[in-house]
């Protein structure tokens, strides 16, 4: 057995005398929330209804285990690509999370000082009834975000479920949740409780982000959700990214 020395117990005054200490967190990814305008929701609700009269099921492209998956972008074609959400709110999004977080782990060590162009290369609706989910997975794209539409139960109440009583992960039951490694190597989650006060946030995050989404129970109603992926294209960077493009922005210091 090795020898070891006892060096007593930490209190807060050996740490006050004996030079300075500080915490200094370590650089990482973060993600960028937000909430939607009143105007900016109704008008997705437009765009699902619209798709929702020629739905274009995209089941097969996606990971999820659910009942319904829809693409928007050819309802948001025929609805002009005019809604302050393409044209403001995700442009601004991705201006804050390029600022708070910096493009180079997102685009490899590639820098940019100019304006930053985006495309929206797919969005689609989830509808999510009780008993599916959405497996561990991420998305094609740089960026990636998520709208909870319609939550139509709590949190709080699904943990009180026979089922989640019985099991140790009862604060998972119905939740949305990220997974990622933390600099042991050890697996982190980022739980969002879902309940009403959810409907209309967005979540904004890098594509290979790991996220689920668990199952709900004990009701009829169904989860509506929206994601989509952004592309980040610069003339240096040599995209893997394929597919739709039709609707693009910029960000750059200059926009208001």
């Amino acid at each position: 057995m090795m020898n070891k020395l006892s060096m007593g117990t930490i209190n807060d005054k050996t740490l006050n005398e004996k030079g300075s200490l500080y915490a200094q967190p370590l650089p990482d990814y973060g993600v960028v929330e937000g909430k939607l305008s009143q105007h900016d929701y109704d008008q997705l609700w437009e765009t699902i209804k619209l798709a929702s009269q020629n739905p274009i099921d995209i089941k097969k492209q996606l990971a999820g285990v659910i009942s319904t998956s829809l693409d928007l972008i050819p309802a948001l074609k025929e609805r002009q690509k005019t809604t302050p959400f393409l044209s403001q709110f995700l442009s601004d999004a991705i201006r804050m999370y390029c600022t708070e977080y910096g493009t180079v782990r997102l685009l490899g060590d590639l820098e940019t000082k100019s304006r930053i162009g985006w495309d929206l290369i797919s969005m689609w609706v989830n509808f999510q009834r009780e008993n599916e989910f959405n497996p561990l997975h991420d998305h094609a794209g740089v960026l990636s975000f998520v709208i909870w539409m319609r939550v139509p139960y709590e949190s709080k109440d699904q943990e009180k479920l026979d089922i989640a009583q019985r099991s140790n992960s009862k604060h998972d039951v119905g939740n949305f949740s990220f997974s990622y490694s933390d600099i042991l190597g050890g697996t982190r989650s980022f739980l969002y409780p879902m309940g009403k006060d959810k409907e209309g946030m967005m979540v904004m995050f890098p594509s290979k982000l790991k996220h689920q989404v668990f199952p709900f129970y004990n009701c009829k109603e169904e989860r509506v959700s929206i994601s989509g992926n952004l592309d980040i294209p610069i003339k240096s960077l040599v995209s893997q990214i394929g597919g739709l493009q039709f609707f693009s922005g910029g960000v750059g210091d200059n926009e208001s």
